[in-house]
């Protein structure tokens, strides 16, 4: 059964233009436990995947990718020059799970602002006070309403 995703990126740092140039990438870096284990256990191929672009104004989801490898071990986790080096994670212990995502289709920007203000997503965990995962579910309902606002069908 597909599952449905959020994943935030900030644009400055990976965004949504440069996965449909790249084709696919890995999704590295996330450091919180809850939207690890999610990437380790629930995250599965051919899942669907909202990419969002947060810490920018407007904040807003950019387009469609889909999960194209499950969960495996975060390798920056191991390498001291990169700023996602976790001296507790190793090869034979990982601490950090990742998942690769390829593009599907860029949409019209839906913002922030406009997910608040639609009924029909108020339940979604992004817009949820304290709500910060990098990673975070979204029903099948909250996924194609996001679809139908940013123009895809």
């Amino acid at each position: 059964m597909v599952r449905y995703w959020l994943m935030k990126s900030e644009p400055d740092v990976y965004p949504f233009s440069q996965l449909i140039a790249d084709g696919k990438t890995h999704w590295d870096g996330v450091r919180n436990y809850q939207a690890r284990n999610m990437m380790r256990d629930d995250l599965k191929l051919g899942d669907f995947v909202l990419f969002y672009h947060s810490n920018t104004k407007p904040p807003h989801v950019a387009g469609i990718a889909k999960v194209c490898r499950e969960g495996y071990p975060d390798h920056t986790s191991w390498d001291p020059n990169s700023k996602y080096f976790d001296e507790k994670s190793t090869p034979e212990n990982p601490r950090w799970m990742m998942v690769d995502i390829k593009p599907v289709k860029e949409m019209n920007m839906v913002s922030l602002a406009d997910i608040k203000a639609n009924p029909a997503l108020e339940d979604m965990p992004l817009v949820q006070r304290g709500q910060r995962l990098s990673v975070q579910p979204v029903s099948q309902d909250q996924y194609e309403e996001i679809c139908r606002m940013g123009g895809v069908q």
